[in-house]
């Protein structure tokens, strides 16, 4: 059993999660949204089914697997860039062995998409033979790029077919659950084969508390519901039982160094303002600042790691470390003294800004199951 699986088995009684109870986040719009995905699929030619390729179990609707089990599916695990690109294919392979189609993607990366896109007229090669028009229905989670891979494929049809109407572009946010009404997209003529976007919608309940996290984690259940502290709590005990921040020694090494040499310096805090407008494109002041700090973030938690002489496998250890983590973070974020809870606050947000932007490394959360399990 991995580091995350036993992880999994005791989450739930972690201090952290104490008062925390299950993960609950579906507003009015999502049951309606449900109601109108289900009665699409039942028209529904082809269904892209998103994932976010970090959790791509965990980022299933499990509510909607036994009528996409019955449909032509491709399963379309976004955010590859995100994701340890050494499981991803081992990932890629375990739904093949199920008969599954399934293909890790950037939503973003124009040669990604337009593979998808091959893949996706493969598929309804028999269909375009006997229907004049096709419905390819793209659903999944909140933010795990449904709307971004929309507008990535309007742009390279445009290019590709004789698109006669102007095409709209989905609206993309940085908050899941942004797209919250179905809408079509003509993406080729001849025959005419249009694409659905869907809200990205939750089940009412996630009793798994890991999943839950997991979900939150990677942005598709609002922060607020959660609380930042206890998903960055969760974040490190992670990264602890995994023992990840050993792989930064080079870093904390070269900080080392750079000490006894007398060069180091340190930049002004633009953190705040260059992760907190995430729509803003950042410059490359930012952007080199950012890995500055991602770097500094990670000789942190090696630090407080190898320094730790506690047993990261048992819970109140590792509650312990990871207080001490948030602690020393503080400094690395250069947030002044103050209130106890406001400040780990602070630093909990910036902390999982960098883990989504992939500024501490790619990750896959989820564990590959047996190979004899049925996937969902």
């Amino acid at each position: 059993m991995s580091g995350l699986a036993k992880l999994g088995k005791r989450v739930s009684e972690m201090g952290f999660n104490s008062g925390g109870g299950i993960v609950n986040w579906f507003p009015g719009h999502m049951a309606a949204a449900t109601r109108a995905i289900r009665e699409r699929l039942k028209l529904a030619d082809l269904v892209i089914e998103v994932r976010d390729a970090r959790i791509p179990l965990s980022s299933a609707n499990e509510d909607l697997q036994c009528v996409l089990a019955s449909k032509r599916r491709i399963i379309a695990m976004n955010k590859k860039d995100l994701a340890n690109p050494n499981i991803m294919h081992k990932w890629v392979q375990h739904f093949d062995l199920f008969k599954q189609d399934c293909l890790s993607i950037n939503a973003h990366s124009r040669s990604s998409v337009s593979q998808l896109l091959a893949l996706v007229e493969l598929k309804l090669k028999e269909a375009i033979s006997r229907e004049p028009t096709l419905l390819v229905l793209v659903v999944g989670v909140p933010n795990v790029g449904k709307s971004a891979l929309i507008n990535s494929i309007n742009r390279i049809a445009a290019s590709r077919f004789p698109v006669q109407e102007k095409t709209k572009r989905a609206i993309v946010g940085p908050l899941p659950g942004v797209t919250q009404d179905i809408a079509g997209y003509k993406i080729a003529n001849q025959p005419s084969i249009y694409v659905l976007d869907t809200p990205g919608v939750l089940v009412p309940s996630i009793p798994d508390i890991e999943t839950g996290l997991k979900l939150a984690l990677t942005g598709a259940v609002k922060d607020s519901v959660v609380g930042e502290e206890r998903l960055a709590q969760y974040l490190l005990a992670v990264l602890n039982s995994r023992k990840a921040p050993l792989h930064w020694e080079r870093l904390y090494n070269e900080k080392v160094k750079e000490s006894l040499d007398g060069s180091s310096g340190r930049k002004e805090n633009m953190f705040g303002d260059a992760l907190s407008k995430r729509r803003k494109r950042l410059n490359r002041s930012d952007v080199s600042y950012i890995e500055d700090l991602a770097e500094e973030v990670q000789q942190t938690l090696y630090a407080t790691f190898v320094e730790f002489d506690g047993d990261v496998e048992e819970e109140s250890e590792l509650e312990s470390l990871i207080d001490k983590q948030l602690t020393a973070l503080q400094k690395s974020f250069r947030i002044p003294p103050k209130a106890s809870d406001e400040a780990r606050t602070m630093v909990s947000k910036k902390l999982l800004a960098l883990f989504r932007m992939g500024k501490l490394g790619p990750f896959v959360l989820d564990d590959l199951p047996d190979s004899c399990k049925p996937i969902t």
